[in-house]
């Protein structure tokens, strides 16, 4: 079976999922809406990330539960040098590029989750089908929340 390999990846995505929606928090601090949703989102990718790695020893594969955490000090330092050399001068320009990325990573683990689940389903596998239903809604729900920003935002930042 490759389930431990798909699970491998959506651990990965997960994590990575978490870690974009802490920078995007963080690089908009000053929205508010951005800063606390993004934040209260990364904590659902968190827990993903610990219950894929729960259930993959099942499957053959040995995966850190713990989440990946906070942007190290030196991406932070590169994050703030790149915004002092002008990326700073189109905030809203930056906000919509963060939130389409946003949309595509939950966009992709959305897919690997619906594959888990499909083939959790085909093989009778309710323990991890469980997990899938558990996190998937989840995971479709940050990708509605960055596609709602995304339409909310378009507009002014674009035609102003």
């Amino acid at each position: 079976m490759k389930i431990g390999l798909v699970l491998e990846e959506l651990h990965r995505s997960e994590n990575d999922l978490a870690h974009e929606l802490l920078q995007v928090a963080d690089r908009h601090k000053v929205d508010h809406e951005i800063y606390h949703v993004g934040r209260d989102l990364a904590v659902w990718s968190q827990r993903h990330v610990r219950e894929i790695a729960e259930i993959a020893e099942r499957y053959g594969q040995k995966l850190d539960p713990e989440p990946r955490g906070e942007s190290t000090l030196a991406a932070k330092l590169v994050d703030k040098s790149s915004e002092l050399m002008g990326r700073a001068k189109f905030p809203g320009l930056l906000l919509l590029r963060d939130l389409r990325g946003l949309y595509l990573k939950a966009a992709g683990v959305s897919t690997d989750w619906e594959m888990l689940a499909q083939a959790a389903q085909g093989i009778k596998h309710t323990d991890l089908l469980e997990v899938c239903q558990r996190c998937h809604p989840q995971t479709v729900r940050q990708m509605r929340w960055a596609n709602g920003k995304l339409k909310e935002s378009s507009t002014q930042v674009l035609v102003s």
